[in-house]
């Protein structure tokens, strides 16, 4: 519509003061502002005006871009209309433009484009992926990569609409992973359309390359976010903790032991990629060990298999070495063993030639032993019956503030008693003799 007025609030801005009548006025928006003012001194007859109403020039209708969607049919001015690409295009320009005022109605912006791009990252649960120019052919040496960027524990279900490709020249390759190098879902060419692929993986790469010669109307595929189910549970994990409790697909999980353990099997186990979970190495365990070395300045040692009773006819050997300059601290704060025949032998060294520091048996706890040397050699027996448990704390200390804690032992046995180790099995005709250093 156009009102004639003196004074457009908006577009229009003129004035006028004597007796001379203004020429036609036109408006070229719907609203027209009228404003007149007077001083204190002359007065005159004033104005009489007459308005009509005329329909106003659109826009012309703007074009609707290839492979692209219009919203607002309205195209007066100041009206907005708004694009959108259909799905696996991208909009290339304005997504709104406007009906600009004026003699002659243009639109600010022109409309813009949809391409189908080479390459990108999609990050949304389901999408569409084109060839460059598609559905028309696409143009030659081509070399793009999209990445499928799903949140972790989801895969890509792709499926494919159309396929058309110079046949072993240009090809389409799928990837589970976020590298050219990760593991090879496909690679297709020809005329042929690619069955569904699962990604079982939440990174996807699709690769699409082409040579300089034919050239074919590509391809058009269409992926869904599928959740992934998780690897088996691993708890419990008796005598040890499991660092990070994520099981989905491409996870790693470490596995340490409590003090006094030893892990049996792999430490770091990664569920793998695919439609079964699984991890890619058997569930560890931490075991008490019948016997090893170990270097520490504290530590714990348990009998075999603790805290279950521990085998028959057993003989263990721990090695155990502290820090240069110090000597060894053994506590038993456990020890239940078959009296005499089930024994705990300890050396002030790391063989058998070392002074002997003591042998401990039955079911006595706080027993305890000082080395000289940072070295020492515990040995295990158990004969044929009856199980049972120790535990033994030891750390390094300081030899030169246990001087007078140390002692020498020496065992004479009766003639028919039977010695094993240095140590005679039959404490009842086993002589103990300390010496203690001056």
């Amino acid at each position: 519509m156009l009102f004639f007025y003196i004074l457009s609030y908006v577009y229009l801005c003129l004035s006028f003061t004597g007796t001379t009548a203004p020429a036609l006025l036109n408006s070229t928006s719907n609203q027209l502002l009228l404003h007149f003012q007077s001083d204190i001194s002359v007065v005159a007859a004033g104005f009489h005006l007459e308005y009509k109403t005329v329909g106003l020039t659109t826009c012309p209708e703007p074009m609707i871009p290839a492979n692209g969607i219009k919203a607002g049919d309205r195209y007066m001015v100041n009206e907005v209309v708004a694009f959108t690409c259909e799905p696996g295009y991208t909009l290339q320009g304005h997504s709104h433009i406007s009906c600009m005022p004026g003699t002659v109605r243009r639109w600010n912006y022109p409309p813009p484009l949809c391409i189908a791009r080479c390459g990108g990252i999609l990050s949304e649960m389901s999408g569409v992926i084109l060839s460059p120019g598609f559905p028309g052919n696409y143009p030659g040496n081509l070399d793009c990569t999209w990445q499928i960027t799903l949140p972790t524990g989801y895969g890509a279900h792709i499926q494919f609409q159309n396929f058309s490709s110079e046949d072993n020249h240009d090809f389409l390759e799928v990837r589970a992973g976020p590298q050219h190098s990760s593991a090879l879902i496909g690679q297709f060419t020809g005329s042929q359309i690619p069955p569904p692929l699962l990604s079982t993986t939440h990174l996807t790469i699709i690769h699409f390359y082409s040579d300089h010669s034919e050239n074919r109307p590509g391809f058009k595929l269409t992926y869904q976010a599928y959740q992934l189910q998780n690897c088996q549970d691993l708890f419990p994990f008796p005598n040890g903790d499991i660092i990070n409790s994520d099981y989905s697909a491409g996870q790693s999980v470490t596995f340490q032991c409590y003090p006094g353990y030893v892990l049996i099997g792999h430490p770091v186990l990664t569920c793998l990629h695919g439609t079964n979970r699984k991890w890619n190495h058997p569930f560890p365990r931490c075991e008490a060990p019948c016997g090893y070395n170990v270097t520490a300045e504290n530590g714990t040692i348990y009998s075999p298999q603790y805290p279950t009773e521990y085998p028959n006819s057993q003989d263990c050997s721990w090695i155990i070495t502290v820090p240069h300059g110090h000597g060894v601290y053994i506590n038993f704060t456990l020890l239940q063993t078959e009296p005499v025949t089930d024994y705990i032998a300890v050396w002030d060294g790391p063989d058998t030639s070392s002074p002997q520091l003591g042998v401990f048996s039955g079911n006595t706890a706080l027993e305890s032993a000082y080395s000289t040397s940072p070295k020492v050699l515990i040995r295990f027996h158990s004969d044929f019956s009856t199980g049972g448990f120790f535990i033994l704390n030891f750390h390094g200390t300081d030899t030169h503030s246990h001087t007078h804690l140390h002692t020498a032992y020496t065992f004479t046995c009766s003639i028919s008693t039977p010695i094993y180790y240095g140590f005679c099995l039959n404490i009842s005709t086993c002589h103990l003799r300390l010496q203690i250093p001056n």
